[in-house]
């Protein structure tokens, strides 16, 4: 057993783009999830399965199925894990978001990231430039976002960039949140990402597929602060991490087979096993800096792997 902290973890929830869920099916995990004592509940922003063998179902959109479980939960945070800047523009964008902020109660977390499955593009018709425009983008939206949430009520918000150009007097989208919802930026890059979420991030959140590079991108994000005057402790750090809990091997096997991953594979790659072992590997995610653990949740249906992960998992995170 490794010398992990046991102080407390977040432990929130989180719905990939692999399959096209439909809000049925997302309305009826994210109640459990509330029921269950979960911190929150994120959903990836995809209009067609990230899936290798494609999808067959009906998209959703994000935002949209966001303000539904507003209306639908009453404690959990909510927010996307990422939104893609390719998909909105970014004043319509801040006041979507502002929106269902203060549908929730002020309980929305803005993750915006630059975009990257080229395939919905296309399928969709939206622009998919190259990789250093999108981070030029993202750079603008994370701006233009922030300005307008922050700019005074009945003041004036001017933007003229390379890629956007705003100029809103008055009505100003109001958050719920003050000065606004928390911001989430995550991924691997290891320079324009870091320098990034140390201007505008409140998270920067990275997949645990290993500790040690985890560790080294959190580092570099504490760099890239102090390389900014910002104090590092004012970002918080995250992963996520593909559950499949079982209370044994054969139900591990079962969970495994239904999500349609080879059990190596998710013992490399996620918060695999009996509880005990998923208790290990959230660990090993705090040991590298991570102070929230997003649990990805493949099979939708499978409420009975929440209730397992609440009852014999979270008490000893969370």
């Amino acid at each position: 057993m490794m010398n992990a902290p046991r102080g407390p973890m977040r432990i929130r929830i989180f719905v990939g783009g692999e399959h096209a869920a439909s809000y049925d099916q997302i309305v009826a995990l994210a109640k459990v999830a509330e029921e269950c004592g979960f911190d929150g509940f994120f959903r990836s922003d995809h209009f067609l399965s990230t899936s290798p063998s494609g999808g067959t179902g009906s998209p959703t959109d994000a935002w949209i199925t966001l303000a539904g479980l507003a209306r639908e939960t009453s404690t959990l945070r909510l927010g996307t894990l990422v939104s893609a800047a390719t998909f909105r523009d970014p004043g319509p964008l801040a006041v979507i978001a502002a929106q269902v902020d203060v549908m929730s109660g002020g309980r929305v977390e803005l993750g915006l990231g630059t975009g990257y499955h080229e395939g919905e593009h296309l399928a969709y018709g939206i622009s998919f430039p190259t990789l250093p425009e999108r981070f030029d983008r993202l750079e603008e939206q994370l701006g233009i976002i922030t300005g307008l949430w922050t700019t005074p009520e009945g003041g004036q918000f001017v933007w003229w960039g390379g890629h956007y150009k705003l100029s809103v007097r008055g009505d100003i989208p109001r958050t719920a949140q003050r000065p606004h919802p928390p911001i989430i930026v995550g991924g691997s890059g290891r320079r324009r990402t870091p320098m990034l979420a140390a201007r505008f991030a409140n998270e920067f959140n990275i997949g645990l597929h290993s500790a040690a590079e985890a560790r080294a991108q959190y580092e570099r994000v504490r760099h890239a602060c102090e390389a900014v005057g910002r104090d590092p402790a004012l970002i918080g750090m995250s992963g996520v991490l593909i559950a499949c809990c079982g209370s044994n091997e054969h139900e591990v096997a079962r969970r495994a087979r239904a999500i349609g991953m080879p059990l190596e594979q998710l013992y490399a790659a996620g918060a695999t096993g009996t509880p005990a072992q998923v208790i290990e590997r959230c660990r090993e995610g705090q040991v590298a800096g991570a102070e929230t653990i997003y649990l990805q949740i493949r099979d939708l249906d499978d409420h009975d792997h929440l209730r397992l992960i609440a009852e014999q998992v979270l008490p000893s995170l969370a």
